[in-house]
């Protein structure tokens, strides 16, 4: 082999592992389906900090995010959501805005609502046009370890 080949050889190598050290390792993920149409998200780099608590700040910068996944709803449709297992282990709620729409949620990776439920104001039971639907990661008590979010949309 050449010396001009492995020093070509060398630097493939060394940009190679230059690459990998920049990936930042993927987060547990998140879907949401509704009817046939399915989307998936992982949490933000700042809403998931690899099953550490979450100050009550990035907590709370985290549920005011504007979800990146869309997904519309019809009125009558089933919502489904899964959860990764490492976040099912741990445990997780399901919360509609702030709103919060299920109990701790341990050691089960699927959940399923009615639309109706999801998009119903806590307070005046009036019906949303949209709404972020927040999956967080919890232990029950005031430890949250990740936030993840779909935008809802109800279908003109």
């Amino acid at each position: 082999m050449s010396i001009r080949r492995r020093a070509a050889a060398l630097g493939a190598v060394s940009l190679g592992l230059i690459a990998l050290s920049a990936c930042e390792k993927p987060t547990p993920l998140a879907t949401v389906t509704v009817g046939d149409k399915t989307v998936t998200t992982e949490a933000t780099s700042k809403c998931y900090l690899d099953g550490k608590k979450l100050t009550e700040q990035a907590f709370l910068s985290c549920l005011q995010t504007k979800p990146e996944k869309t997904i519309t709803v019809r009125a009558g449709d089933k919502v489904r959501i899964g959860v990764d297992p490492a976040i099912a282990e741990k445990g997780w709620v399901v919360a509609a805005g702030t709103s919060g729409k299920s109990g701790l949620l341990k050691d089960t990776t699927y959940r399923s609502f009615e639309a109706d439920t999801l998009f119903a104001d806590a307070q005046t039971g009036a019906a949303a046009s949209q709404v972020v639907l927040n999956i967080i990661e919890t232990t029950g008590t005031q430890d949250y370890l990740g936030v993840w979010q779909f935008k809802l949309k109800m279908a003109d």
